[in-house]
């Protein structure tokens, strides 16, 4: 990831009058710095995937030398006045810092403690014990450079340790620069990290755009870090959403959650990327073999991952031979998850080959409980290009083109290549969302646009363009992704909304 700097600037309110003792230090001549900043970056700490653990900084290389700006008090040599005119002593990291309640009280924190609220208010020596494990003294000798200065640098990779600060110390504006920089870094390394830091201290931007990379890049950018730092809660909603970007089809989902558990059981796997499926393999194999045909997810080890393997979107997967056979043979998922199933898509099969009713032309659409089947494709280049995804709504011939930058469905199958048997009654009926997302290097999408749920009813040989590109700045690749609930025609009389729905497919 490439370094990130920057140096926040505050304006804070002065008070109307400095105590004299504070104006005629500032006026003294400065000596050595009473605190000096360590050298060099900070030591590698241990990456926490749970809430309430010790946070990664940010890989961002090392910290970009940053000028300080200066107050009326010479901060390049000493950040706090000296002599006799200090008010109270703060002792912590096993250092002393004489200091004035006066600059102090530009933290809520510390107004609050000399509020009279608090019984440290009439104390002239203060001993803090940190509440949180990320704040470290250097972070800390820098809050309180910054209640006298209105300035503090904030490289990337010092995040955390800040964030964690400046929430104690209840520094809005620097928390609000620390989400702005987040924002503009978040990347692959990181991305966790930021997540779990902005649920800790209630940042909710920044929770909800490290939520979106995620969503936009799982798929597409896996590796074995960013699936090592992914813990279960987060897992279990990223596979729960109707968001997230799926290459393909349903399939890869179960596939990428393999890996995952895997990593979570082998957190000291060290193999190439292209090894892991394999590995994950193997070691599923041997727990097959050892637990007498017990499904994982029903063993010791499994049932922590049992509810995140609960949202995928099994009727997707198993109306595909290779894949139904992958999760037999696998045996991670038990029967009584998936039998029920087969009941249900076989009935579905017989509605949608031997219905003639269409269902109503108006209907409300909503994809609330994640039913919908999720595809998608890559576009490598700004060339016309055609496709199907097959396996939806057993073999519905329908052919997703890209030409002239305009997304365009037509039903008609008759060339394409398909994995199963085309169905091709005269009209069919789904429901559909599509979307297209470019990505830049960093994994941040500099295009997304979308359609809301649309009823598509076409006949065959039928177009309907879907969306138009030509005024859009596209970066190629570029995500196409689609969401298609079927709409059942059972009747034609007032479908409820969960009628338009498909149950459990």
């Amino acid at each position: 990831m490439g370094s990130v700097s920057s140096l926040m600037r505050l304006r804070g309110n002065p008070p109307a009058e400095e105590p004299p003792a504070a104006r005629d230090e500032a006026a003294a001549e400065a000596g050595p710095a009473f605190v000096r900043e360590e050298e060099g970056g900070e030591a590698a700490r241990t990456s926490a995937r749970r809430v309430g653990r010790k946070r990664t900084s940010s890989s961002g290389g090392p910290s970009p030398k940053v000028s300080r700006d200066t107050s009326p008090l010479d901060l390049s040599s000493s950040p706090f006045p000296r002599g006799g005119d200090s008010d109270v002593k703060i002792c912590a990291f096993g250092e002393e810092w004489c200091l004035h309640k006066f600059y102090l009280c530009r933290s809520g924190y510390f107004a609050s403690m000399f509020s009279g609220a608090w019984r440290e208010t009439d104390m002239t020596t203060i001993h803090m014990q940190m509440p949180d494990e990320n704040i470290d003294r250097e972070s800390f000798y820098d809050a309180l450079v910054y209640l006298y200065s209105n300035s503090m640098p904030i490289p990337p990779h010092r995040i955390i340790a800040i964030l964690a600060t400046a929430s104690m110390l209840q520094l809005d504006e620097v928390l609000e620069q620390c989400e702005e920089i987040m924002k503009a870094s978040v990347s692959a390394e990181n991305v966790c990290n930021y997540y779990y830091s902005a649920e800790d201290y209630g940042l909710q931007y920044t929770k909800y755009n490290c939520h979106q990379w995620l969503l936009d890049n799982l798929v597409t950018r896996q590796n074995k870090q960013l699936l090592q730092e992914i813990n279960v809660d987060l897992m279990k909603e990223l596979i729960a959403s109707s968001d997230l970007l799926v290459m393909e089809v349903e399939i890869d989902i179960y596939t990428i959650l393999k890996k995952w558990m895997f990593l979570q059981l082998e957190p000291t796997w060290s193999g190439s990327p292209t090894a892991l499926l394999s590995a994950a393999d193997l070691c599923f194999a041997k727990y097959k073999s050892d637990s007498n045909g017990v499904p994982f997810l029903e063993t010791d080890q499994g049932r922590a991952f049992m509810p995140v393997f609960q949202r995928l979107r099994l009727p997707y997967i198993i109306c595909d031979l290779p894949s139904a056979q992958a999760i037999d043979q696998d045996a991670l998922i038990p029967a009584s998850w998936v039998t029920p199933i087969y009941k249900e898509l076989w009935l579905a099969l017989l509605r949608a080959e031997q219905s003639r009713e269409l269902g109503p032309v108006n209907v409300y659409v909503s994809d609330t409980h994640g039913t919908s089947m999720r595809c998608g494709g890559q576009l490598q280049r700004d060339e016309q290009c055609s496709w199907t995804w097959s396996g939806f709504n057993f073999g519905w011939d329908l052919v997703v083109h890209y030409v002239n930058r305009r997304i365009v469905f037509r039903r008609s199958a008759m060339n394409q290549s398909c994995s199963l048997g085309v169905s091709l009654l005269w009209q069919r009926k789904v429901a559909f969302r599509l979307r297209v997302i470019s990505l830049n290097a960093k994994g941040t999408a500099v295009l997304r646009k979308e359609t809301d749920y649309h009823v598509l009813c076409l006949r065959k040989d039928q177009e309907l363009e879907v969306i138009n590109l030509e005024n859009e700045d596209i970066i190629f690749p570029m995500y196409v992704a689609c969401n298609f609930l079927y709409v059942p025609g059972e009747s034609g009389h007032g479908q409820s909304e969960e009628s338009t729905r498909t149950p459990r497919r």
